[in-house]
């Protein structure tokens, strides 16, 4: 069995906010078993995998990790909603790649800052739009000085220093997120308070942001196969 099994079988159940205890007796497995399911001590037949598919009402595809969708669906380029207007006068040549991780990033980044307008903490926002600002300007500049004709003047920081310097930055920008996602100030500012924090699980993006929460889904799938994979 692969290893994103026991984190969604975990998952569906803790989103449907039943006990291990019930789940157990209603796909008719000892508790324990369950347990090492969701832990990944043991492996499950698939009998089991169809049971579980049914009774959380998702497909075996999603319960093995194959698909960010629920219901089984691959996301495909052409079903991607486009929320660039200036997306006709900047079409991509050759590969769909560059089009299919443009929309996913987009349409993620719709749902991270309407996260960020009802958690409504100046600190928080700050923070954020400084990290992937960050993130933006060193992507840009690695393209940009593939071609040693680009006149250096354009940056004023030296290219030597650069990777460093926003290496470093983005991990003390990234721990000032964290603290005040915390709840702790950062630099007399409050950090967010616990019930301003949205509750965040996939029904909730899933219905919140229908438009978006398939590019969401599949951006987050993306990631950690990368991860997983080094």
């Amino acid at each position: 069995m692969n290893s994103a099994f026991p984190r969604i079988l975990t998952l569906l159940r803790k989103e449907r906010g039943v006990s291990q205890k019930q789940v157990a007796a209603d796909l008719q497995v000892s508790q324990a078993l369950l347990s090492h399911y969701e832990k990944g001590i043991r492996e499950c037949g698939l009998d089991f995998v169809v049971r579980a598919a049914d009774y959380y009402d998702v497909s075996c595809d999603y319960l093995l990790g194959r698909t960010a969708d629920k219901t089984g669906a691959v996301i495909a380029v052409e079903e991607i909603p486009d929320n660039d207007t200036g997306a006709k006068d900047n079409r991509f040549r050759g590969s769909v790649l560059p089009v299919l991780n443009k929309k996913l990033v987009l349409n993620s980044l719709n749902i991270i800052f309407d996260l960020l307008q009802r958690c409504n903490n100046k600190m928080l926002t700050t923070e954020v739009s400084a990290y992937l600002t960050l993130s933006v300007y060193s992507v840009f500049r690695l393209l940009y000085s593939a071609n040693p004709k680009n006149p250096a003047a354009m940056f004023s920081v030296p290219g030597y220093l650069f990777q460093p310097t926003v290496g470093g930055e983005l991990s003390v920008t990234a721990a000032r997120i964290q603290q005040v996602a915390a709840g702790q100030s950062v630099d007399g500012e409050p950090g967010l308070k616990a019930d301003e924090a949205p509750m965040i699980v996939p029904d909730n993006i899933s219905s919140e942001y229908p438009l978006f929460a398939s590019s969401l889904f599949n951006l987050l799938r993306n990631a950690e196969t990368r991860l997983t994979e080094k």
